[in-house]
C-alpha cells in the first residue's frame, strides 16, 4: 500500500518558532536623580557639554564596572528581570546591566566638585570627586563584610548643578558576586531651588508606582522621604528595594539599596527592610554631617 503524498508547507507560511518562557517583569525602582532625562534636549538645540571627571565618552564601548547597578524610575532604565539561582545566574545579570549603569550615569551627566552661589541656599555643602570614599555607609558592614575593590564613582562641576554618584556592590562573607547594590547621589543645585519638584517626586510616589510604600522621614535635612518596595512575600523569590531621598535648602541626598532573593545562596536571606531602612537613616545623616566640614 503505498503512502499518500504529504500536503507542502506553504511558501508564504512562516516556519514555527521556538517559544521561550516570558521573563517575570519587575516593577520601576527609585532612582537617585528624580528630575528629567537630560539626554534628550529639544529638536534643534545643541548645548555645550560641562567637562565630566572620570565620565564614560559617549559611542565608545565602556569596560563593566565592578558594581553596576544602580535603580532607575521612570526616567531612566528599568532594571533587567531578576536572574536564574546561583552564582551563573548572578554573573549574567551584573555584566547585563554594566552596559544600564554607564548609560545612566552618562545620562544624569552633572557630577561634580563643590561650588557656592550668592543665591543657592547649599548649606556649606560640597559634593567630593569620589563619593565612594567620601560617605558613610558603615551600618551595612556588619550585613555585608566583603569590600567593593572597584566601586563606580563620578563626578563634574556644572555652573548649574554639582553632583558626585557613588555605586558600590554589597557581599556577604564568602560571596563571589554582589548580593546587594548601594548607590549614592549628592546635588548641589546652584541655580534652581529643587524644593517643588522634589517633594512633587519623593512625596507622592506611591501615587504613580503601584507597590510603593513611602513614609516620611524626621530629623533629617529640610524633608525626607523613605521608599521601599518589597516582591518577596516569603517565597524564594521577588526583590527588595528602598531609597532614602533628602533635601536640605539646594541640596538633596539620595541613598538606594536594592537586592533580588535569587542572588542569595538558599541559606542565606538578605535583610529585612526594616533593618535597610535604620541603616539608611543613620548613613545619610553621618555622610551630610561629613559633606558640610
Amino acid at each position: 500500500m503505498s503512502t499518500p503524498p504529504q500536503s507542502p508547507q506553504p511558501a508564504d507560511q512562516p516556519a514555527p518558532q521556538p517559544q521561550h518562557p516570558q521573563q517575570p517583569a519587575v516593577p520601576p525602582q527609585p532612582t537617585a536623580y528624580p528630575y528629567p532625562h537630560p539626554q534628550s534636549p529639544p529638536a534643534g538645540a545643541f548645548h555645550a557639554q560641562p567637562t565630566l571627571v572620570g565620565q564614560p565618552v559617549p559611542g565608545q564601548p565602556q569596560p563593566q564596572p565592578g558594581n553596576p547597578y544602580i535603580p532607575q524610575h521612570q526616567y531612566g532604565p528599568v532594571p533587567p528581570p531578576p536572574p536564574a539561582a546561583g552564582g551563573a545566574g548572578r554573573a549574567v545579570l551584573w555584566a547585563a546591566v554594566g552596559a544600564v549603569v554607564a548609560s545612566a550615569a552618562w545620562g544624569a551627566g552633572v557630577l561634580l566638585v563643590g561650588g557656592k552661589s550668592d543665591s543657592a541656599d547649599l548649606r556649606g555643602y560640597s559634593a567630593p570627586s569620589n563619593l565612594c570614599s567620601s560617605a558613610d555607609y558603615s551600618s551595612f558592614k556588619d550585613e555585608y563584610t566583603e569590600n567593593d575593590s572597584s566601586p563606580t564613582h563620578t563626578a563634574l562641576k556644572d555652573e548649574a548643578l554639582d553632583e558626585s554618584y557613588c555605586s558600590l556592590s554589597l557581599k556577604k562573607p564568602g560571596s563571589t558576586y554582589a548580593d546587594a547594590y548601594l548607590t549614592l547621589q549628592l546635588d548641589l543645585h546652584k541655580k534652581t531651588d529643587p524644593a517643588p519638584e522634589f517633594t512633587a517626586t519623593w512625596k507622592n510616589y506611591g501615587e504613580s508606582h503601584t507597590g510603593y510604600d513611602v513614609d516620611s522621614v524626621e530629623g533629617i535635612g529640610d524633608e525626607a522621604y523613605l521608599v521601599s518596595h518589597d516582591t518577596t512575600n516569603g517565597s524564594s523569590s521577588g526583590s527588595r528595594y528602598a531609597t532614602l531621598a533628602v533635601r536640605d535648602g539646594w541640596v538633596t541626598y539620595t541613598m538606594a539599596y536594592s537586592t533580588y532573593l535569587s542572588s542569595y545562596d538558599e541559606d542565606k536571606d538578605p535583610p529585612a527592610l526594616t533593618d535597610v531602612s535604620d541603616w539608611l537613616k543613620t548613613d545619610a545623616k553621618a555622610t551630610l554631617r561629613q559633606l558640610r566640614d
